[in-house]
This record gives C-alpha cells, structure tokens and sequence, in this order.
C-alpha cells in the first residue's frame, strides 16, 4: 500500500483543493476494504457530514470493486475536496471493459455503476494510455 501526495494529473484541477489524498493498492479484492477504511476515516478528519461520508464510502467501495475485479496491477484512490464538492477518482491498469448483459442474477453483479450514478452528483469514465479512469463528484458541506 502507497499512500502519497498526488503526481498531480491535473494540476490546475487540485492546486486549489483545500484537502487531497492519493491512496495506490494492489489490484485485488482484499484490499477493497482497506480503500474503503482509508476513505472513512480520511473523510471523517475533513469533517465531511456522516451522510455525505456514508455516501463517499460506498461509492469508493463500488469503484474499487470493479478497480480490483478489471485492473491487473494496481488501483489508484484520488480524493479531493474542492469548496463543496468532494472529487472521488479510482483509476486501475486494466483494458477496456464490454459492457454486455451477463447471465448473473441481478443481486450477484452489476449494480455498482447504478449506486455510483445515484449517489453522485457526476460520473465520468476515461480510457487513458495507462488504463481506466472513474471520477465521481459528490456535494459536500464540509
């Protein structure tokens, strides 16, 4: 596990954050949990509200999960607190992933996007050179 001051992406984007964090984990399933904690308790020393945070939790949860189910080495969590919006960013090494309808039960796979849009005031997802890039943005009082 890495955790360190972000190789700013986009330097305009976070020179005028008041908080960020860079969390970088192997891409596997059991450190799900530990992007999960990092994000709870990183959210709870910014003061972030317990229902925006709740919030936040899950949908870094979700985007880890698909992170550490398409990625084949690693899986960055970017947050960010810009103003009243909270900027959560997973990025994983993976390719591209089809987006086809599998046989899996409804309750088994394939809610995670759904929460994440309904959670978040945005979503974007990017192909890059290195892999694949989610940002969710989130309202936030802080």
């Amino acid at each position: 596990m890495f955790v360190t001051d972000p190789a700013c992406p986009s330097p305009p984007l976070l020179s005028h954050c008041s908080h960020q964090a860079l969390l970088t984990l192997p891409a596997q399933a059991a450190h799900v949990p530990a992007a999960r904690h990092f994000a709870a308790d990183l959210l709870a020393c910014w003061r972030v509200p317990q229902s925006e945070r709740d919030s936040a939790v899950l949908i870094v949860d979700e985007l880890a999960a698909n992170a550490a189910q398409y990625g084949r080495e690693h899986m960055t969590l970017l947050l960010f607190l810009d103003h009243d919006t909270l900027h959560i960013v997973v990025s994983d090494s993976g390719t591209a992933v089809e987006h086809c309808q599998r046989e899996a039960a409804p309750d088994e796979h394939g809610r995670g996007t759904g929460i994440v849009r309904y959670l978040a005031e945005s979503t974007e997802v990017h192909q890059t050179r290195g892999g694949r890039e989610v940002r969710a943005c989130l309202r936030c009082r802080a």
